[in-house]
């Protein structure tokens, strides 16, 4: 009898392990060349990452540059929105931005807008408000809670330091923090949370959705720009972030080539046509 419960205790134990080890498993990282030559043919440097979460597997042309933090930019407006919609400094998506009439950097910031479409044409001046209304207190108080890393700023820089400055966020931690508000796993409100994923929808065809935000800033003395999100088919959901720099470019183009060089990468992996 004490045999068979040691075996059985055995038995026990080895399945225990075996579970841990598959919980405890990193994800993969596979290097794709082919988004290096997407890359390369729009003439830009960077790292396009992709998280395969069905298959825990990262996939990208440069996992050094992937795991450097780097100015976030207006990719920041995701964390800003959120703690806004959670301290009631924004009460909806549909709140009302008046413009005061001064010459604005861009000329689709010159109008009144909204809380949705602020966040959608990326308004500086709107999210400078915001983080002004929230405070030191409060957004270093929601990004620990929200366990977003790597941001320096005090009263001086409230309204900036996503911006310039010292603050840096990776492409993984992009991933990471994506992954969380979309499995719900963030300390936040369903509401909040529904709204986000609403206002940050960019594309939708029969075969996917694609969501996330953008972001352009220097770094090392480039042109910096960001894309980041998520992709969800009709099989699974894959979150990318794409950061890529140039020395020399305009306004027109460089918003073009962070879409365009994300969308070629799932191509490559076979995600959309």
């Amino acid at each position: 009898m004490r045999k068979k419960l040691t075996l059985l205790n055995l038995i026990l134990l080895i399945n225990l392990c075996a579970n841990c080890q598959t919980k405890n498993t990193k994800p993969k990282e596979i290097v794709k060349t082919e988004f290096g030559n997407i890359l390369d043919s729009l003439k830009v440097k960077g790292s396009i990452l992709i998280y395969d979460v069905k298959n825990k597997t990262y996939y990208s042309n440069d996992f050094n540059w992937a795991k450097t933090g780097i100015i976030p930019a207006s990719t920041f407006k995701i964390p800003n929105s959120i703690i806004a919609l959670e301290t009631g400094v924004i009460k909806n998506d549909s709140v009302v931005f008046k413009w005061n009439g001064e010459k604005r950097k861009f000329k689709k910031w010159e109008e009144d807008l909204t809380f949705r479409k602020a966040f959608q044409v990326s308004c500086v001046p709107c999210y400078q408000e915001i983080a002004r209304n929230i405070g030191v207190k409060r957004m270093k108080s929601y990004l620990k809670k929200l366990n977003y890393k790597g941001m320096v700023f005090d009263t001086l820089t409230i309204d900036n330091f996503w911006l310039e400055g010292k603050s840096k966020f990776s492409q993984m931690q992009q991933i990471d923090f994506l992954e969380r508000l979309y499995f719900s796993k963030l300390p936040i409100s369903e509401r909040t949370e529904n709204i986000m994923k609403n206002i940050m929808q960019i594309e939708k065809t029969e075969t996917y959705v694609l969501s996330g935000k953008t972001g352009w800033g220097m770094y090392n003395e480039m042109n910096n720009g960001w894309l980041v999100g998520y992709l969800e088919t009709n099989n699974s959901v894959y979150f990318f972030a794409t950061n890529i720099g140039k020395e020399e470019t305009n306004m027109d183009e460089f918003p073009v080539i962070r879409l365009n060089s994300t969308k070629e990468a799932f191509k490559k992996l076979k995600l959309i046509k």
